[in-house]
């Protein structure tokens, strides 16, 4: 069983959490999980600056931050996944797409961390974007 909770953090902005519940739980089914128990969190830069300082030594805010819940692969996935709402807003303008495409391409990147995709090298983000543009393609985003 695939269960995909969504949280609103942001004072100002609001997301289509069924949308993103869908878009996520596509995501999982497409790379092979059966089940899965992830939360989506949208919220703000100022929290996001807050995650990233802590978990990763960042002094800067970043889009999106997920966190499995167990170090080596599990029967059910578990994890979370921090999707800023500001700096979707500023992706999506710079890239001239929709606040609600760059919120799914936020939330596909999120699980494909959590399912194990890594963008560290150039080589490694090449895969990963190509796997964010054909499901946002699949799911016609």
């Amino acid at each position: 069983m695939i269960r995909v909770e969504s949280f609103n953090d942001h004072p100002g902005r609001r997301v289509r959490h069924g949308e993103t519940r869908k878009t996520a739980a596509a995501v999982l089914r497409k790379e092979g999980r059966r089940r899965a128990d992830i939360r989506l969190i949208f919220t703000t830069d100022a929290r996001m600056r807050t995650l990233n300082a802590r978990w990763l030594g960042h002094r800067s805010t970043t889009d999106v931050l997920s966190f499995p819940f167990e170090d080596r692969p599990a029967e059910v996935l578990e994890g979370e996944i921090y999707i800023n709402l500001d700096q979707a807003r500023r992706q999506a303008a710079r890239e001239r797409v929709s606040d609600g495409n760059e919120i799914a391409r936020l939330v596909i990147h999120g699980v494909l961390h959590l399912v194990g995709y890594d963008d560290a090298t150039p080589a490694l983000k090449k895969v990963m974007s190509g796997k964010e543009d054909e499901y946002l393609g699949s799911l016609r985003l």
